[in-house]
C-alpha cells in the first residue's frame, strides 16, 4: 500500500501525473461515449468548466503553467495494450464484449482534442470544442486535474510531519464512516468519487479501504483504471449529458419534449439488465415519469441525483405501482451529495420496499473538511458540462433549481415544455 503522505512530500510531476490513463475516468463515460459514437458521432459540442463555489479562487490557487502541463499530459495519453485488452475482454454487468470492435478501434487511435484556457479574474475559463465522442472524454480528467491541483497548492505549504498527521486523520475519518456502515443490512455502496476526488492515490486508497472494511457490501468503483488494477467491478450507467445534448438538437417543442425518451430508446437497444437505469431529473422527475412511455416502467431501476432523495424515491415507487410493477424488484440508486448519515437514513427508510444502492462520491474521496486550518481542503462544487450542441445552448433544470444551467430564456422555455412548476431549492455543497 502506498504511503500517500511520503509520496506527496517527495512527488515529482512526471512520476505522479494527476491523470495517468484514458481509462482513469468514470465507467458511465465510456458507455455513453460508445452510445454517442454509434448514434450521434457528428454532433459538435462545447464543454465548459463551471465553478459553482465562487469563494474558491481557482486562478489564484493554481498556477496556469502547472495546469497546462497536466492538461497537455492528458492529450499525450492513449490506451495501453493491457487497458485495451481489459475493455475488449472483460465481463461488465454480466456481459462480455460490452464495447464493440468498431468502438474499440476508434478509441485505441484516439488522442483527446485541444482545449482553450484563459484566466478571468480569480477563476479559469476552460472549454473544449469538437466532435461529441472526443470532447465528452475531457469532462472527468479536467475536473480531476483542477481538484487535485487545488489540493496540491495547499499541501505544498505543509511540512513532512504535518502531511503524515493530515493523512492519518483523513484515513481515520474515512474508516470511522466505514465502521458506521458495517452493520447496515443489505447495504450496496459503490465509489462514485472520481471527478471531485482529492487525488488519484487517495481515491485508490479509499477503494481498498472500502473493500476491506465492507466486504461484499462494497460493490465496485466508477473509476475504470482502479477497477482494472484492483480487480473490482466497474460501476456506472448514463448521465444528464445525453438528454441535454439530444434536447439541444431538437427543432421543435414537440421534439424537445420527446428528446429525453429518445435517449433511453437508443440506450434500450444497446443494454439490458442493471444497465437499464433511468436518470429522470434532467428536466424534472415528476414530469418525466408522468409522460414516460410504458416500456420504461419495465426497466431495472432509477438513479436519484437531485432534490429531496426520499421524495424522489417515493415518486418512483408510486409510478411503478401505477403501472403494475412490483417496486420490491426495482433498483433505486441514490447518488447526490451523499455522506454516511444520509446513506444509513435512506437505507433504513427504504429497506424492503425497493432494492437500494448508493453511489458515494465527493464525501468518500475528498472529505478533508475540518482537517486543515482555515478548512483550505474542504470539498467544493465544480462541474464540466456540455454547454452547446451544434451551436445551440444546452439546458439542465434538475429537481433542484440551484443546479439549473443554461440561458434564462431557454430555461423558461424548457420549464414550459416539460411542465415544471414550483421547485424547492437545496444548497449545493458538492
Amino acid at each position: 500500500m502506498v504511503d500517500i503522505a511520503t509520496r506527496v512530500w517527495n512527488h515529482k510531476w512526471k512520476i505522479d501525473p494527476i491523470v495517468r490513463s484514458l481509462i482513469d475516468t468514470d465507467f458511465y463515460k465510456l458507455l455513453m461515449c460508445q452510445s454517442v459514437f454509434r448514434n450521434r458521432p457528428d454532433t459538435q459540442v462545447t464543454f465548459s468548466l463551471i465553478n459553482r463555489s465562487k469563494h474558491v479562487p481557482l486562478a489564484k490557487l493554481i498556477d496556469e503553467g502547472e495546469l497546462r502541463e497536466q492538461l497537455d499530459h492528458v492529450r499525450s495519453l492513449s490506451l495501453s495494450r493491457g487497458e485495451s485488452t481489459w475493455m475488449r475482454g472483460n465481463t461488465f454487468y454480466g456481459k462480455r464484449q460490452m464495447f464493440t470492435p468498431e468502438f474499440m478501434d476508434w478509441f485505441e487511435a484516439l488522442r483527446l482534442p485541444d482545449y482553450h484556457l484563459e484566466r478571468r479574474g480569480d477563476q479559469y475559463e476552460l472549454t473544449f470544442e469538437g466532435s461529441w465522442p472526443e470532447v465528452m472524454l475531457w469532462e472527468i480528467p479536467a475536473l480531476a486535474i483542477l481538484m487535485e491541483l487545488r489540493g496540491r497548492a495547499v499541501l505544498d505549504r505543509m511540512g513532512r510531519f504535518e502531511l503524515q498527521v493530515l493523512y492519518a486523520r483523513a484515513m481515520t475519518k474515512l474508516w470511522e464512516k466505514i465502521e458506521a456502515l458495517r452493520n447496515q443490512n443489505d447495504l450496496r455502496v459503490a465509489d462514485f468519487g472520481t471527478r471531485r476526488r482529492h487525488s488519484f492515490l487517495w481515491q485508490d486508497w479509499c477503494v481498498q479501504a472500502m473493500g476491506e472494511g465492507l466486504g461484499e457490501k462494497f460493490v465496485g468503483t466508477s473509476n475504470c483504471l482502479i477497477a482494472k488494477n484492483r480487480e473490482v467491478e466497474a460501476i456506472g450507467t448514463n448521465a444528464h449529458e445525453l438528454p441535454m445534448v439530444y434536447s439541444a438538437l431538437a427543432e421543435t417543442d414537440a421534439e424537445l419534449a420527446q428528446a429525453p425518451y429518445d435517449v433511453l430508446s437508443d440506450w434500450h437497444e444497446e443494454h439490458d439488465g442493471n444497465l437499464r437505469v433511468i436518470l429522470p431529473d434532467t428536466y424534472g422527475t415528476q414530469g418525466f415519469l408522468r409522460n414516460a412511455p410504458d416500456w420504461l416502467a419495465g426497466w431495472t431501476g432509477i438513479r436519484i441525483d437531485s432534490g429531496d432523495p426520499a421524495t424522489a424515491a417515493e415518486t418512483a415507487i408510486r409510478w411503478w405501482q401505477d403501472r403494475g410493477e412490483d417496486p420490491t424488484t426495482k433498483l433505486v440508486i441514490f447518488s447526490d451529495g451523499l455522506d454516511v448519515d444520509k446513506i444509513i437514513e435512506l437505507s433504513t427508510q427504504f429497506a424492503g420496499r425497493v432494492r437500494v444502492s448508493f453511489g458515494w462520491g465527493t464525501m468518500l474521496t475528498n472529505d478533508f473538511k475540518g482537517l486543515t486550518q482555515g478548512d483550505t481542503l474542504a470539498p467544493f462544487s465544480m462541474v464540466c458540462k456540455a454547454v452547446s450542441a451544434n451551436g445551440r445552448p444546452t439546458v439542465k433544470l434538475s429537481d433542484n433549481p440551484n443546479k439549473a444551467m443554461g440561458p434564462a430564456d431557454e430555461i423558461a422555455r424548457y420549464k414550459r415544455v416539460f411542465d415544471v412548476g414550483q421547485q424547492q431549492a437545496f444548497d449545493v455543497v458538492v
